[in-house]
């Protein structure tokens, strides 16, 4: 088994640093300092929690330059990719410092009573299983919100980002919250699983894949914990026969490429109405040949390479085994250890891995509808739900067809995205819970009722 961690820059395999795991005496002290914290955190009032947040927020910008390196070095994010990240990260902090108490405020309910109401209070000792495609995004997603509700948390992160886990961690030790807030723990399958079944845990939150998602749920029912889980996506882009590509096809392109195609929330599948498809075809293939390919450091490079080898070579599987079932390469489709270039596939149907699996990488799947209820099916055909986009004028009929939406999320003439102020997940196998908003900060608390008579 092993013990240690390496990390590799997947520009140049050239490897980072070298972390030891923890023991499980190091993570037996790391869970009883959460504890101790947490009780002491939760008697904190909330005006005090919220104004480290600002300190946090300035910690994030002052050093966005080197933050946003390290995470291009670990997982190969183009750089101006990487910064914009932590911008985004500042930007959820000055959110809840801003909300945070209106958001917690009792919910007073009218009754027979003297006087009732909802409080909401911090359940404990929260562990968060972050991924590594947005390395401090998803950890503060989770993070902020969770410890401003006065509980504390405990981050097991990807282990090709442990040098941005440990970082965050000195953010938020450095911006003036207590230690024991957030940990970063360094450990493996097995002591995840005793974290999760310890009774001082109450709740975990996974942002990972279908299976990580299965597998962290079992765990959490057996031991009747709750759970938020962010899982995997197929999104849809529908673009209609109506749609403006002038307008919007830089956004149509950003949605499958930014991240170098490695987003849970990324355009997967494209469902174009038949009238409009060889020309949207043609515009596509030419903003994707645009796209600047090259040094993930370049200010300039808007594709550099996918986060490890491993994937790569699994996102080439499944375009080969859908080219196999006879989807066409209409552009790119080339691969050199963790490079995959931006690749376009159509004659696509519903039986390939492009069309019902997730496509973790630069790969844009192209299928044809008749017309727009056939659109609208085929974006329903697929076990997922985590986000679907439109392009259309007509904005009317398309807010009317919400209903018909399953998904987590319906963006209409735009990418389906993140934001603080909205709340963000899935259903179906793209998982269940809700981060952001207020939304995330009701995700780990206890709606209590209080009654007096």
């Amino acid at each position: 088994m092993a013990t240690t961690i390496t990390t590799t820059n997947p520009y140049n395999n050239a490897p980072l640093k070298t972390y030891a795991l923890n023991t499980n005496k190091e993570i037996a002290l790391i869970l009883e300092q959460a504890q101790t914290t947490q009780h002491k955190w939760q008697a904190t009032k909330i005006k005090v929690r919220t104004k480290l947040l600002k300190k946090l927020k300035h910690a994030l910008l002052n050093e966005k330059e080197t933050l946003g390196s390290l995470v291009t070095q670990e997982m190969g994010k183009p750089i101006s990719q990487s910064i914009a990240e932590i911008e985004k990260c500042a930007w959820l902090c000055d959110f809840y410092r801003k909300n945070t108490e209106d958001f917690l405020a009792d919910a007073l309910i009218k009754t027979d009573a003297h006087e009732s109401f909802i409080s909401y209070d911090p359940l404990g000792v929260i562990l968060g299983v972050m991924p590594w495609n947005y390395p401090f995004w998803q950890v503060f997603r989770f993070a902020v919100p969770t410890l401003m509700a006065g509980n504390t948390t405990l981050l097991k992160h990807a282990s090709n980002v442990t040098g941005c886990a440990l970082a965050i961690q000195q953010l938020f030790e450095t911006a003036g919250f207590p230690k024991g807030c957030l940990q970063t723990v360094l450990a493996d399958h097995q002591q995840v699983e005793n974290l999760i079944e310890d009774h001082r845990v109450k709740a975990v939150s996974l942002t990972g894949s279908e299976l990580a998602g299965r597998k962290i749920a079992e765990i959490a029912g057996r031991n009747l914990k709750k759970c938020v889980l962010e899982l995997g996506g197929n999104n849809a882009c529908i673009v209609l026969a109506d749609a403006d590509l002038n307008t919007h096809l830089d956004t149509m392109v950003s949605a499958r490429m930014q991240n170098t195609g490695q987003s849970c929330i990324a355009a997967k599948r494209f469902i174009v109405e038949a009238p409009i498809y060889e020309a949207f075809l043609e515009k596509f293939k030419h903003k994707v040949a645009e796209l600047k390919i090259g040094d993930p450091n370049d200010p300039d490079t808007q594709i550099g390479v996918m986060a490890r080898i491993d994937l790569a070579e699994t996102l080439q599987k499944q375009v080969e085994e859908s080219v196999k079932l006879g989807a066409t390469i209409a552009y790119g489709n080339t691969r050199k250890e963790a490079f995959y270039q931006p690749t376009i596939l159509t004659n696509v149907s519903s039986e390939m891995p492009v069309f019902n699996e997730e496509t973790f990488g630069p790969v844009a799947a192209i299928i044809k509808a008749e017309n727009a209820q056939e659109a609208y099916a085929l974006n329903a055909a697929t076990r997922f739900g985590l986000g679907t986009m439109v392009f259309t004028e007509n904005t009317h009929a398309a807010l009317n067809n919400t209903d018909y939406i399953e998904d987590g999320a319906y963006f209409i003439n735009d990418m389906v995205k993140s934001d603080p102020r909205l709340p963000f997940g899935g259903t179906k196998a793209s998982g269940y819970g809700r981060e952001l908003s207020q939304e995330g900060i009701f995700a780990f608390v206890n709606k209590k009722t209080v009654y007096l008579k």
